[in-house]
């Protein structure tokens, strides 16, 4: 059963599971709202209706010190400007990744989108679902409380053909996990891959995250020219900096050569199908952990390798290179253009579906065959 939200503003909930308050204005005009969704465990997750973002994961560490262990704001306005907020938290679509070109042939047409990342069309373009106001419905439901966004992409935004009706739900759990499905439907063939930004710092953003362990359940990748477009095909992780399949340290390589310049921004291709656990990354010096679960076939890792100190952040923290870890779960860049891909085709009567846990814990040390240790 649910229990739906009353009025934006009001406490919602006798155990102050959701809270739900004004947060500002677009430059339109439009009021942004933010809801806060705590867990039993103590774990908060802020969400914004603005680009879908992941405003804030506040949590423990092995002392007791609570943190934010995302990268961000504590205001909405730099989450505005792209020059401020390189996708912080947010909602992406309606493609992420990479498009080469910005180009596309589907059903015998042509198709020309929007290049924002050099010749590329990067993240759905300069006005994608993190550049969107999203209609929210918030409750609280048996797993826990919840968020619930909404948008009709309409026939031709960004250049993508057909109306897409998206449907994007963040749940906290009682158990610290948070999920979030996407859903959508089109009236015409498109191109689907919806993903989530957030940066990660298990070390609550006072240092970068070259200290963390990270493992990742994949044994190929996608190999990328200098422009982040895949050379066709993947290739084995073995021997490479790209083999997390035993726990590695982030900054055990070096990040300045032709596989990773200036750090990880790689699709790695993940084993297995459905939801499953694919990745463990772990702050050693905090005892945080992260846990993603996905129904993904691939998972970005970015290391933040163009942030350079001129941002600004939450806490008077400023945002050096290599201070947070994007672990974008989605399909793969350019798969448009790419056959052997898995598709990203979405068709009138189909429905897009995905899902991506996140679950935390502490710990003074992890343990297993798949954990970092």
């Amino acid at each position: 059963m649910f229990i739906r939200s009353g009025e934006q503003g009001a406490a919602l909930n006798p155990q102050e599971v959701l809270r739900v308050q004004p947060w500002g204005h677009t430059a339109q005009g439009e009021e942004v709202t933010l809801f806060t969704l705590s867990s039993r465990s103590g774990l908060v997750v802020r969400v914004m209706d603005y680009g879908g973002v992941i405003v804030g994961v506040e949590m423990a560490g092995r002392t007791g010190e609570r943190a934010d262990v995302t990268l961000g704001h504590g205001h909405l306005a730099p989450y505005l400007d792209r020059d401020t907020s390189p996708y912080f938290g947010a909602l992406v679509g309606r493609y992420a990744n990479r498009i080469r070109q910005g180009r596309f042939t589907l059903g015998g047409a042509d198709y020309q989108l929007p290049v924002n990342d050099g010749h590329n069309h990067l993240h759905g373009g300069p006005g994608g679902f993190d550049q969107r106001l999203w209609q929210a419905t918030s409750g609280v439901n048996e797993e826990g409380p919840f968020v619930q966004l909404s948008r009709i992409s309409p026939d031709g935004e960004e250049g993508y053909p057909g109306t897409l009706s998206a449907e994007v739900t963040y749940v906290l759990r009682h158990d610290s996990a948070l999920t979030v499905s996407y859903r959508a439907t089109t009236t015409r063939p498109t191109h689907v891959n919806l993903s989530n930004h957030t940066y990660w710092n298990l070390n609550g953003g006072r240092s970068g995250v070259l200290d963390h362990l990270l493992w990742v359940d994949a044994d190929r990748y996608v190999p990328v020219d200098a422009q982040g477009l895949p050379l066709g095909g993947t290739a084995d992780v073995s021997g490479t900096p790209l083999d997390f399949r035993r726990p590695q340290r982030l900054g055990n390589h070096d990040l300045s050569g032709p596989r990773q310049p200036g750090g990880y921004d790689h699709t790695l291709a993940l084993n297995g199908s459905g939801l499953r656990h694919v990745a463990t990354l772990f702050g050693p010096s905090s005892g945080r952990r992260l846990e993603v679960s996905t129904t993904e076939p691939g998972v970005q890792v970015y290391s933040g390798n163009f942030l350079d100190g001129s941002i600004v952040g939450r806490g008077a923290q400023r945002y050096d290179q290599h201070w947070g870890l994007c672990l974008e779960t989605q399909h793969f860049p350019d798969s448009p253009n790419q056959p052997a891909f898995p598709s990203t085709r979405l068709d009138p009567g189909d429905v897009y579906t995905s899902v991506t846990r996140y679950a935390f814990s502490v710990s003074g040390r992890v343990s297993g065959n798949t954990d970092p240790e």
